[in-house]
């Protein structure tokens, strides 16, 4: 009875140990086939996560260099002078003039000269002049003052018809504004202006007017009445006006853009002074945004 007790113990004892045995060695297998080397091969997908945030960081740190890049490389635009300084002669122009311009008063942006000579009165522009000019950088402003008074539409026409072909003779290019110098003592009235804005707006050319314009002027009662009639006198006329005149100055002791026309009518060019003593100038100021309407 005992030995099969004791049997019987073997057996149950074999039954229990048996799984627990291949249990541990099935574990121990498994513990083997990932090794410590695989396992730090293969990231944990926190790892990968915070990984991919990096390189997701500096590939967008990289592109916005990229995008910066261009920006930063690019020369820094200097901004146009609201106003630059300039002058005028009824005189010809060659270096020892223009030299007399530079020591006296300083060098000039804007030349004005005539575009044709009219006895005593101006010597005409001539292609030596324009060359000097413009290899010094200085830009020129085309006047015409080939008439004695400024009255009726057709008179207009005519004046700004012959202005045209000086322009053309001596080689103005297309987008100059050419001046009709227009004198205190002349008679003027809205029908000569809209006459010579209307011939020049639809040429090669641009409209502008010279004169004295204050709020009592004929000019600026004749400039104001044609303007009411057609838009296109107020928008497209550049207006140069030699009002208030407190004397010509070196350029660098110029006053402020102020000059004293109505305040409905905008002034793009002031010339401030008149007659100069060591030279026979006249003194501007201009505002840049018509630089490109200079020739």
């Amino acid at each position: 009875m005992k030995k099969r007790q004791w049997v019987w113990s073997i057996v149950l004892t074999a039954i229990l140990v048996l799984p627990l045995l291949l249990i541990f060695f099935n574990q121990k297998t498994t513990v083997q086939v990932y090794s410590p080397k695989i396992a730090q091969d293969a990231p944990s997908p926190k790892n990968t996560s915070t990984q991919d945030k990096t390189n997701q960081g500096q590939q967008q740190n990289k592109s916005n260099q990229a995008q910066k890049k261009p920006s930063q490389n690019k020369p820094a635009q200097k901004e146009k002078p609201a106003i630059v300084w300039g002058v005028d002669t009824a005189s010809s122009v060659d270096q020892a003039f223009l030299q007399c311009v530079k020591d006296n008063y300083g060098t000039p942006t804007v030349f004005g000269r005539y575009l044709e000579s009219k006895g005593d009165v101006s010597v005409g522009l001539t292609k030596e002049e324009v060359d000097l000019l413009h290899k010094q950088g200085i830009k020129i402003l085309p006047i015409f003052n080939h008439f004695k008074e400024a009255v009726g539409y057709e008179n207009g026409v005519a004046e700004a018809k012959e202005a045209i072909a000086y322009a053309q003779k001596i080689g103005i290019p297309e987008g100059v504004a050419i001046f009709a110098d227009i004198e205190p003592s002349y008679p003027v009235d809205e029908a000569f202006i809209r006459g010579w804005v209307d011939t020049l707006a639809s040429s090669p050319y641009k409209p502008g007017i010279y004169g004295v314009i204050t709020p009592d002027s004929k000019l600026s009662a004749a400039y104001q009445a044609a303007a009411s009639k057609d838009k296109k006198v107020q928008e497209q006329t550049i207006l140069w006006s030699s009002n208030p005149d407190p004397g010509v100055t070196a350029k660098n002791k110029a006053p402020a853009f102020q000059p004293g026309a109505p305040k409905n009518i905008n002034i793009s060019i002031w010339q401030y002074g008149i007659d100069g003593e060591a030279c026979n100038i006249d003194t501007n100021l201009i505002q840049s945004t018509v630089l490109n309407s200079l020739w």
